[in-house]
Protein backbone atom coordinates (compact mmCIF):
# COMPACT_ATOMS: atom_id res chain seq x y z
CA UNK A 1 0.00 0.00 0.00
CA UNK A 2 1.41 3.52 -0.68
CA UNK A 3 2.44 5.90 1.87
CA UNK A 4 0.22 8.43 0.21
CA UNK A 5 -3.07 5.80 -0.01
CA UNK A 6 -6.03 7.82 2.12
CA UNK A 7 -6.67 7.74 5.73
CA UNK A 8 -10.14 7.67 6.87
CA UNK A 9 -10.85 9.51 9.46
CA UNK A 10 -13.65 7.91 11.18
CA UNK A 11 -15.57 10.74 13.21
CA UNK A 12 -17.95 9.61 16.21
CA UNK A 13 -18.51 11.30 19.40
CA UNK A 14 -15.41 13.83 18.08
CA UNK A 15 -16.98 16.15 16.44
CA UNK A 16 -14.11 19.00 16.18
CA UNK A 17 -11.16 20.08 14.80
CA UNK A 18 -9.08 21.21 17.23
CA UNK A 19 -7.66 19.32 19.75
CA UNK A 20 -8.13 16.58 17.53
CA UNK A 21 -5.40 13.74 18.18
CA UNK A 22 -6.20 11.42 15.85
CA UNK A 23 -7.26 14.29 13.04
CA UNK A 24 -3.64 15.96 13.99
CA UNK A 25 -1.58 12.36 13.41
CA UNK A 26 -3.27 11.81 9.80
CA UNK A 27 -2.93 15.22 8.89
CA UNK A 28 0.75 15.01 10.14
CA UNK A 29 1.29 12.03 8.13
CA UNK A 30 0.57 14.38 4.57
CA UNK A 31 -1.86 11.66 3.54
CA UNK A 32 -5.52 12.41 1.71
CA UNK A 33 -7.97 12.24 4.72
CA UNK A 34 -11.19 11.10 4.10
CA UNK A 35 -13.23 12.11 7.19
CA UNK A 36 -16.38 9.68 7.52
CA UNK A 37 -19.47 9.27 10.17
CA UNK A 38 -21.24 6.61 10.49
CA UNK A 39 -25.05 6.24 11.22
CA UNK A 40 -23.92 2.61 12.72
CA UNK A 41 -25.36 -0.20 15.27
CA UNK A 42 -24.62 1.81 18.17
CA UNK A 43 -25.99 5.34 16.68
CA UNK A 44 -29.20 3.33 15.86
CA UNK A 45 -29.62 2.98 19.54
CA UNK A 46 -29.57 5.90 20.95
CA UNK A 47 -32.93 7.46 21.95
CA UNK A 48 -35.17 10.38 20.55
CA UNK A 49 -33.46 13.63 22.14
CA UNK A 50 -29.36 12.13 22.15
CA UNK A 51 -30.14 10.96 18.05
CA UNK A 52 -31.49 14.84 17.35
CA UNK A 53 -29.09 16.05 19.02
CA UNK A 54 -26.27 14.27 17.39
CA UNK A 55 -27.08 15.01 14.14
CA UNK A 56 -27.16 18.74 14.75
CA UNK A 57 -23.61 17.94 15.45
CA UNK A 58 -23.01 16.12 12.65
CA UNK A 59 -24.02 18.90 10.27
CA UNK A 60 -22.22 21.49 12.13
CA UNK A 61 -18.88 19.59 11.21
CA UNK A 62 -19.73 19.03 8.00
CA UNK A 63 -19.44 22.93 7.47
CA UNK A 64 -16.57 23.37 9.48
CA UNK A 65 -14.64 20.84 7.17
CA UNK A 66 -16.18 22.61 4.43
CA UNK A 67 -14.26 25.43 5.47
CA UNK A 68 -11.53 23.66 5.39
CA UNK A 69 -11.61 22.60 1.71
CA UNK A 70 -12.67 18.97 2.96
CA UNK A 71 -15.74 16.98 3.41
CA UNK A 72 -17.98 15.06 5.64
CA UNK A 73 -19.10 11.46 4.02
CA UNK A 74 -21.98 9.77 5.67
CA UNK A 75 -23.11 6.66 5.25
CA UNK A 76 -25.54 4.35 7.28
CA UNK A 77 -25.20 0.93 8.12
CA UNK A 78 -22.56 -1.87 10.35
CA UNK A 79 -19.73 -0.16 10.70
CA UNK A 80 -17.33 -2.75 9.61
CA UNK A 81 -19.62 -3.19 6.40
CA UNK A 82 -19.11 0.87 5.71
CA UNK A 83 -15.68 1.48 6.48
CA UNK A 84 -14.97 -1.77 3.99
CA UNK A 85 -16.98 -0.28 1.54
CA UNK A 86 -15.40 3.08 1.59
CA UNK A 87 -12.06 1.63 1.89
CA UNK A 88 -12.51 -0.18 -1.35
CA UNK A 89 -13.99 2.73 -3.16
CA UNK A 90 -11.38 5.38 -1.77
CA UNK A 91 -8.13 2.80 -1.72
CA UNK A 92 -7.74 3.77 2.05
CA UNK A 93 -4.63 2.15 3.62
CA UNK A 94 -5.64 2.93 7.35
CA UNK A 95 -8.82 4.33 10.10
CA UNK A 96 -7.72 6.26 12.01
CA UNK A 97 -10.82 7.06 15.00
CA UNK A 98 -11.05 8.35 18.68
CA UNK A 99 -11.37 5.98 21.67
CA UNK A 100 -14.45 5.32 23.36
CA UNK A 101 -14.96 3.68 26.62
CA UNK A 102 -18.85 2.30 26.90
CA UNK A 103 -19.16 -1.66 26.50
CA UNK A 104 -21.72 -0.74 23.40
CA UNK A 105 -18.62 1.13 21.71
CA UNK A 106 -15.75 -0.74 22.98
CA UNK A 107 -17.66 -4.11 21.50
CA UNK A 108 -17.95 -2.46 17.97
CA UNK A 109 -14.64 -1.07 17.87
CA UNK A 110 -12.50 -3.97 18.98
CA UNK A 111 -14.89 -6.24 16.39
CA UNK A 112 -13.86 -3.49 13.89
CA UNK A 113 -10.26 -3.68 14.59
CA UNK A 114 -9.59 -6.83 14.18
CA UNK A 115 -11.07 -6.87 11.22
CA UNK A 116 -9.38 -3.83 9.79
CA UNK A 117 -6.01 -5.68 10.88
CA UNK A 118 -6.90 -9.13 9.02
CA UNK A 119 -7.75 -7.07 6.10
CA UNK A 120 -3.85 -5.51 6.28
CA UNK A 121 -5.58 -1.97 6.87
CA UNK A 122 -3.74 -0.14 9.99
CA UNK A 123 -6.56 0.88 12.50
CA UNK A 124 -5.53 3.38 15.00
CA UNK A 125 -7.41 4.22 17.83
CA UNK A 126 -6.49 7.69 19.86
CA UNK A 127 -7.12 9.47 22.96
CA UNK A 128 -8.95 12.55 23.01
CA UNK A 129 -12.77 12.02 24.81
CA UNK A 130 -11.27 11.95 28.50
CA UNK A 131 -8.27 13.67 30.29
CA UNK A 132 -6.73 10.55 31.22
CA UNK A 133 -6.89 6.95 29.78
CA UNK A 134 -8.85 5.07 32.56
CA UNK A 135 -6.04 2.33 33.09
CA UNK A 136 -3.60 5.27 33.88
CA UNK A 137 -5.26 5.83 36.98
CA UNK A 138 -4.72 3.92 39.55
CA UNK A 139 -4.52 3.29 43.68
CA UNK A 140 -1.71 2.68 45.39
CA UNK A 141 -2.31 -0.51 45.41
CA UNK A 142 -2.54 -0.86 41.79
CA UNK A 143 -6.34 -1.45 41.17
CA UNK A 144 -8.91 1.22 40.20
CA UNK A 145 -10.94 3.56 41.94
CA UNK A 146 -14.06 2.92 43.64
CA UNK A 147 -14.54 5.97 45.42
CA UNK A 148 -14.38 9.93 43.71
CA UNK A 149 -12.30 11.79 46.34
CA UNK A 150 -9.20 9.49 46.40
CA UNK A 151 -9.31 9.42 42.61
CA UNK A 152 -9.28 13.32 42.44
CA UNK A 153 -6.59 13.92 44.56
CA UNK A 154 -4.73 11.98 42.44
CA UNK A 155 -5.15 13.63 39.26
CA UNK A 156 -5.40 16.79 40.33
CA UNK A 157 -2.00 17.74 40.27
CA UNK A 158 -1.67 15.81 36.92
CA UNK A 159 0.05 17.48 33.40
CA UNK A 160 -2.31 17.27 31.38
CA UNK A 161 -0.96 17.63 27.88
CA UNK A 162 -1.42 21.05 26.03
CA UNK A 163 -4.30 21.55 23.64
CA UNK A 164 -3.59 21.05 19.41
CA UNK A 165 -4.54 23.60 17.52
CA UNK A 166 -6.54 22.73 14.49
CA UNK A 167 -5.19 22.01 11.16
CA UNK A 168 -4.75 24.50 9.09
CA UNK A 169 -5.82 22.75 6.07
CA UNK A 170 -6.78 19.45 5.73
CA UNK A 171 -5.44 17.19 2.51
CA UNK A 172 -8.20 16.01 0.25
CA UNK A 173 -7.85 12.74 -1.48
CA UNK A 174 -8.42 12.97 -6.01
CA UNK A 175 -11.71 11.38 -5.75
CA UNK A 176 -14.52 11.88 -3.40
CA UNK A 177 -16.60 8.68 -2.47
CA UNK A 178 -20.27 8.84 -2.70
CA UNK A 179 -22.21 10.32 0.16
CA UNK A 180 -25.88 10.07 2.05
CA UNK A 181 -27.85 13.26 3.24
CA UNK A 182 -28.23 14.18 6.36
CA UNK A 183 -31.63 15.48 5.83
CA UNK A 184 -32.47 12.22 4.83
CA UNK A 185 -31.65 10.05 7.95
CA UNK A 186 -34.00 12.12 9.64
CA UNK A 187 -32.63 11.83 12.83
CA UNK A 188 -35.24 14.03 14.47
CA UNK A 189 -37.60 11.85 13.75
CA UNK A 190 -38.52 10.48 17.00
CA UNK A 191 -38.40 13.92 18.67
CA UNK A 192 -41.70 14.67 16.96
CA UNK A 193 -43.37 18.06 17.56
CA UNK A 194 -41.03 18.62 20.22
CA UNK A 195 -37.59 18.92 18.23
CA UNK A 196 -38.64 22.47 17.28
CA UNK A 197 -39.23 23.41 21.19
CA UNK A 198 -35.41 21.21 21.95
CA UNK A 199 -33.65 22.99 18.95
CA UNK A 200 -34.07 26.52 20.93
CA UNK A 201 -31.96 25.54 23.81
CA UNK A 202 -29.33 23.87 21.89
CA UNK A 203 -25.63 24.98 21.66
CA UNK A 204 -24.29 23.39 18.60
CA UNK A 205 -20.99 22.98 17.74
CA UNK A 206 -17.23 23.73 18.06
CA UNK A 207 -17.24 27.39 17.85
CA UNK A 208 -20.64 27.93 19.68
CA UNK A 209 -18.65 25.57 22.23
CA UNK A 210 -15.91 27.74 22.92
CA UNK A 211 -18.01 30.60 23.43
CA UNK A 212 -20.07 28.96 26.12
CA UNK A 213 -16.34 27.99 27.57
CA UNK A 214 -15.06 31.41 27.33
CA UNK A 215 -18.59 32.99 28.92
CA UNK A 216 -18.56 30.73 31.84
CA UNK A 217 -14.97 31.40 32.86
CA UNK A 218 -15.85 35.29 31.99
CA UNK A 219 -18.63 35.89 34.51
CA UNK A 220 -19.78 33.10 36.18
CA UNK A 221 -16.69 30.51 37.26
CA UNK A 222 -15.92 32.79 40.68
CA UNK A 223 -19.57 32.04 41.80
CA UNK A 224 -19.55 28.45 40.65
CA UNK A 225 -19.29 26.86 44.24
CA UNK A 226 -22.43 28.33 45.21
CA UNK A 227 -24.26 29.19 42.26
CA UNK A 228 -24.44 25.81 40.47
CA UNK A 229 -26.90 24.62 43.32
CA UNK A 230 -29.85 26.89 42.41
CA UNK A 231 -31.29 25.83 39.35
CA UNK A 232 -32.83 29.39 38.90
CA UNK A 233 -29.80 31.33 38.48
CA UNK A 234 -27.38 30.42 35.26
CA UNK A 235 -24.41 29.42 37.41
CA UNK A 236 -23.08 26.35 35.70
CA UNK A 237 -20.95 25.93 32.74
CA UNK A 238 -23.39 24.19 30.77
CA UNK A 239 -20.74 22.38 28.79
CA UNK A 240 -21.96 18.66 29.54
CA UNK A 241 -23.98 19.13 25.83
CA UNK A 242 -20.94 19.72 24.39
CA UNK A 243 -18.77 17.51 26.03
CA UNK A 244 -21.28 14.67 25.14
CA UNK A 245 -20.63 14.98 21.29
CA UNK A 246 -16.99 16.11 21.90
CA UNK A 247 -17.52 19.45 20.30
CA UNK A 248 -15.06 20.47 22.77
CA UNK A 249 -11.97 19.00 24.34
CA UNK A 250 -11.98 18.43 27.88
CA UNK A 251 -8.56 19.50 27.78
CA UNK A 252 -9.66 22.65 26.64
CA UNK A 253 -11.89 22.91 29.48
CA UNK A 254 -9.55 21.48 31.92
CA UNK A 255 -6.75 24.23 30.78
CA UNK A 256 -9.24 27.35 31.45
CA UNK A 257 -10.50 25.98 34.70
CA UNK A 258 -6.70 26.10 35.83
CA UNK A 259 -6.18 29.01 34.33
CA UNK A 260 -8.98 30.52 36.12
CA UNK A 261 -7.96 29.06 39.76
CA UNK A 262 -4.46 30.60 39.27
CA UNK A 263 -5.93 33.84 38.75
CA UNK A 264 -7.73 33.32 42.19
CA UNK A 265 -11.12 32.22 40.99
CA UNK A 266 -13.28 31.01 43.97
CA UNK A 267 -15.43 28.30 41.94
CA UNK A 268 -12.20 27.06 39.13
CA UNK A 269 -11.30 24.54 41.52
CA UNK A 270 -14.91 22.50 42.25
CA UNK A 271 -15.22 23.22 38.24
CA UNK A 272 -12.07 21.16 37.87
CA UNK A 273 -13.82 18.71 39.84
CA UNK A 274 -16.98 18.22 38.00
CA UNK A 275 -14.76 17.81 35.27
CA UNK A 276 -12.94 14.88 36.79
CA UNK A 277 -16.15 13.34 38.36
CA UNK A 278 -16.88 12.60 34.23
CA UNK A 279 -13.51 10.84 34.34
CA UNK A 280 -14.33 8.98 37.46
CA UNK A 281 -17.62 7.67 35.52
CA UNK A 282 -15.76 6.30 32.30
CA UNK A 283 -12.89 5.16 34.66
CA UNK A 284 -16.01 2.76 36.32
CA UNK A 285 -16.98 1.91 33.21
CA UNK A 286 -14.10 1.02 31.78
CA UNK A 287 -12.82 -1.50 34.37
CA UNK A 288 -16.75 -2.63 35.84
CA UNK A 289 -18.97 -2.08 32.23
CA UNK A 290 -21.70 -3.68 33.89
CA UNK A 291 -22.35 -0.55 36.02
CA UNK A 292 -24.58 0.81 32.62
CA UNK A 293 -26.83 -2.40 32.55
CA UNK A 294 -26.53 -3.84 36.11
CA UNK A 295 -26.30 -2.99 39.79
CA UNK A 296 -22.75 -2.22 40.54
CA UNK A 297 -23.08 -3.56 43.86
CA UNK A 298 -24.29 -6.88 43.19
CA UNK A 299 -26.04 -7.64 46.99
CA UNK A 300 -28.37 -4.98 45.31
CA UNK A 301 -29.81 -7.34 43.09
CA UNK A 302 -32.08 -8.52 46.04
CA UNK A 303 -33.95 -5.40 46.61
CA UNK A 304 -37.49 -5.47 45.96
CA UNK A 305 -37.48 -2.74 43.31
CA UNK A 306 -40.53 -1.88 40.95
CA UNK A 307 -39.64 -2.63 37.52
CA UNK A 308 -42.46 -2.39 35.42
CA UNK A 309 -42.75 1.32 34.02
CA UNK A 310 -46.61 1.05 33.21
CA UNK A 311 -47.23 1.96 36.55
CA UNK A 312 -49.84 5.04 37.22
CA UNK A 313 -46.76 6.35 39.65
CA UNK A 314 -44.04 5.93 37.02
CA UNK A 315 -46.10 7.64 34.20
CA UNK A 316 -46.90 10.62 36.74
CA UNK A 317 -42.77 10.91 36.94
CA UNK A 318 -42.15 10.81 33.70
CA UNK A 319 -45.19 13.36 32.59
CA UNK A 320 -44.08 15.27 35.36
CA UNK A 321 -46.93 15.45 37.34
CA UNK A 322 -46.14 13.67 40.93
CA UNK A 323 -48.06 16.39 41.98
CA UNK A 324 -44.63 18.21 44.15
CA UNK A 325 -43.34 21.02 41.96
CA UNK A 326 -39.83 20.94 41.93
CA UNK A 327 -39.63 17.05 40.58
CA UNK A 328 -42.18 18.25 38.32
CA UNK A 329 -40.42 21.22 37.21
CA UNK A 330 -36.91 19.46 36.37
CA UNK A 331 -39.03 16.74 34.82
CA UNK A 332 -40.85 19.59 32.49
CA UNK A 333 -37.11 21.54 31.92
CA UNK A 334 -35.26 18.47 30.54
CA UNK A 335 -38.52 18.00 28.20
CA UNK A 336 -38.44 20.94 26.92
CA UNK A 337 -34.89 22.37 26.73
CA UNK A 338 -33.12 18.23 26.69
CA UNK A 339 -31.45 19.13 29.73
CA UNK A 340 -32.03 19.45 33.41
CA UNK A 341 -30.23 20.94 36.49
CA UNK A 342 -27.78 18.68 38.57
CA UNK A 343 -30.09 19.46 41.61
CA UNK A 344 -32.66 18.82 39.46
CA UNK A 345 -31.14 15.03 38.75
CA UNK A 346 -30.28 14.22 42.07
CA UNK A 347 -34.19 15.29 43.69
CA UNK A 348 -36.20 13.45 40.53
CA UNK A 349 -34.08 10.23 40.73
CA UNK A 350 -34.21 10.56 44.65
CA UNK A 351 -37.91 10.50 43.96
CA UNK A 352 -38.57 7.78 41.71
CA UNK A 353 -35.74 4.96 43.53
CA UNK A 354 -37.03 6.17 46.71
CA UNK A 355 -40.71 7.94 46.81
CA UNK A 356 -42.17 5.55 44.64
CA UNK A 357 -39.10 2.53 44.79
CA UNK A 358 -38.89 1.82 41.32
CA UNK A 359 -35.60 0.52 39.63
CA UNK A 360 -33.18 3.15 38.53
CA UNK A 361 -33.57 1.64 35.24
CA UNK A 362 -36.43 3.53 34.79
CA UNK A 363 -35.03 6.34 35.41
CA UNK A 364 -31.96 5.81 33.54
CA UNK A 365 -34.08 4.80 29.88
CA UNK A 366 -35.90 7.56 30.23
CA UNK A 367 -33.27 10.11 30.62
CA UNK A 368 -31.49 8.18 27.91
CA UNK A 369 -34.27 9.09 25.72
CA UNK A 370 -34.66 12.79 26.60
CA UNK A 371 -31.44 14.41 26.96
CA UNK A 372 -29.59 16.00 24.88
CA UNK A 373 -26.31 15.81 26.83
CA UNK A 374 -26.68 12.21 27.59
CA UNK A 375 -23.78 10.49 28.43
CA UNK A 376 -23.36 6.40 28.94
CA UNK A 377 -20.97 6.80 31.87
CA UNK A 378 -22.61 9.56 33.56
CA UNK A 379 -26.05 8.55 33.12
CA UNK A 380 -25.23 5.27 34.80
CA UNK A 381 -23.44 6.67 37.55
CA UNK A 382 -25.81 9.19 38.42
CA UNK A 383 -28.54 6.89 38.73
CA UNK A 384 -26.71 4.50 40.95
CA UNK A 385 -25.01 7.23 42.72
CA UNK A 386 -29.12 7.96 43.68
CA UNK A 387 -30.68 4.70 43.84
CA UNK A 388 -27.49 3.95 46.56
CA UNK A 389 -26.91 0.53 44.17
CA UNK A 390 -23.48 2.25 42.84
CA UNK A 391 -20.19 3.06 43.58
CA UNK A 392 -19.42 5.91 45.88
CA UNK A 393 -22.72 6.26 46.02
CA UNK A 394 -24.99 8.53 47.95
CA UNK A 395 -26.08 7.04 51.32
CA UNK A 396 -29.15 4.06 50.48
CA UNK A 397 -31.01 5.54 53.70
CA UNK A 398 -30.34 9.07 52.58
CA UNK A 399 -33.61 10.52 51.19
CA UNK A 400 -34.03 13.92 49.33
CA UNK A 401 -36.98 15.52 50.71
CA UNK A 402 -38.30 17.60 47.62
CA UNK A 403 -39.89 20.21 49.98
CA UNK A 404 -37.07 20.47 52.05
CA UNK A 405 -34.78 21.20 49.21
CA UNK A 406 -37.22 23.92 47.92
CA UNK A 407 -36.87 25.83 50.95
CA UNK A 408 -32.79 25.67 50.56
CA UNK A 409 -32.24 26.08 46.70
CA UNK A 410 -35.51 27.56 45.28
CA UNK A 411 -37.10 29.40 48.00
CA UNK A 412 -38.26 32.42 46.34
CA UNK A 413 -40.00 29.97 43.86
CA UNK A 414 -38.91 31.21 41.12
CA UNK A 415 -37.58 27.79 39.17
CA UNK A 416 -40.97 26.25 39.93
CA UNK A 417 -42.47 29.13 37.96
CA UNK A 418 -40.10 28.42 35.26
CA UNK A 419 -41.47 25.52 34.42
CA UNK A 420 -45.00 24.75 35.82
CA UNK A 421 -48.50 26.45 34.04
CA UNK A 422 -50.90 24.90 36.06
CA UNK A 423 -52.93 27.26 38.59
CA UNK A 424 -50.83 30.46 37.68
CA UNK A 425 -52.41 33.45 36.35
CA UNK A 426 -50.01 34.30 33.71
CA UNK A 427 -47.68 30.97 32.82
CA UNK A 428 -44.03 31.74 31.21
CA UNK A 429 -43.78 30.79 27.98
CA UNK A 430 -41.56 28.29 28.73
CA UNK A 431 -43.62 26.50 31.26
CA UNK A 432 -46.20 26.75 28.02
CA UNK A 433 -43.70 25.60 26.40
CA UNK A 434 -44.17 21.87 27.72
CA UNK A 435 -47.46 21.79 26.31
CA UNK A 436 -45.94 22.23 23.15
CA UNK A 437 -43.63 19.56 23.58
CA UNK A 438 -45.54 16.46 24.67
CA UNK A 439 -46.99 14.38 22.92
CA UNK A 440 -51.09 14.72 22.15
CA UNK A 441 -51.76 11.87 23.73
CA UNK A 442 -50.49 12.88 27.14
CA UNK A 443 -54.21 14.43 27.91
CA UNK A 444 -52.58 18.03 30.00
CA UNK A 445 -53.05 21.12 29.24
CA UNK A 446 -52.01 24.44 30.99
CA UNK A 447 -55.55 25.47 31.82
CA UNK A 448 -55.46 21.75 34.20
CA UNK A 449 -55.86 21.88 38.32
CA UNK A 450 -52.02 21.01 39.87
CA UNK A 451 -52.16 17.82 40.93
CA UNK A 452 -51.94 16.40 44.49
CA UNK A 453 -49.23 14.31 45.50
CA UNK A 454 -49.29 11.07 44.14
CA UNK A 455 -46.54 10.10 47.30
CA UNK A 456 -45.98 13.00 49.55
CA UNK A 457 -42.35 13.72 50.72
CA UNK A 458 -43.21 12.48 54.33
CA UNK A 459 -45.30 9.26 52.87
CA UNK A 460 -42.46 8.23 50.79
CA UNK A 461 -39.32 8.89 53.03
CA UNK A 462 -41.31 6.60 55.75
CA UNK A 463 -41.87 3.94 52.92
CA UNK A 464 -38.84 3.68 51.51
CA UNK A 465 -36.85 3.76 55.12
CA UNK A 466 -38.86 0.87 55.98
CA UNK A 467 -38.32 -0.93 52.82
CA UNK A 468 -34.42 -0.51 53.52
CA UNK A 469 -34.76 -2.01 56.90
CA UNK A 470 -36.26 -5.39 55.93
CA UNK A 471 -34.28 -5.74 53.04
CA UNK A 472 -32.36 -9.02 52.91
CA UNK A 473 -29.07 -7.43 52.37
Amino acid sequence: MSDQSPIILWFRRDLRLGDHPALTAAVETGRPIVPLFIHDEVVETHGAAPKFRLGLSVGDLATSLEGKDSKLILRRGDALSVLRDVIKETGAGAVYWSRLYDPDARKRDEAVKAALKTDGIEAVSHAGHLLFEPWTVETGSGGFYRVFTPMWKNVRTRDVPPCLPAPKAIPAPENWPASDTLADWDMGAAMQRGADIVAAHCCVGEVAASHRLGAFITHRVEDYDTARDLPAVDGTSRLSENLTYGEISPRTCWHSGQRAMQEGSKGAETFLKELVWREFAYHLVHHTPHITTKNWREDWDAFAWNTDERLAEVKAWKQGRTGLEFVDAAMREMYVTGTMHNRGRMIVASYLTKHLMCHWQIGQKWFADCLIDWDPASNAMGWQWSAGSGPDATPYFRVFNPETQVEKFDRDGAYRRTWIAEDRGQPSQTALDYFAAIPKSWPMTPGDSYPDPIVSAAEGRTRALQAYENRDF
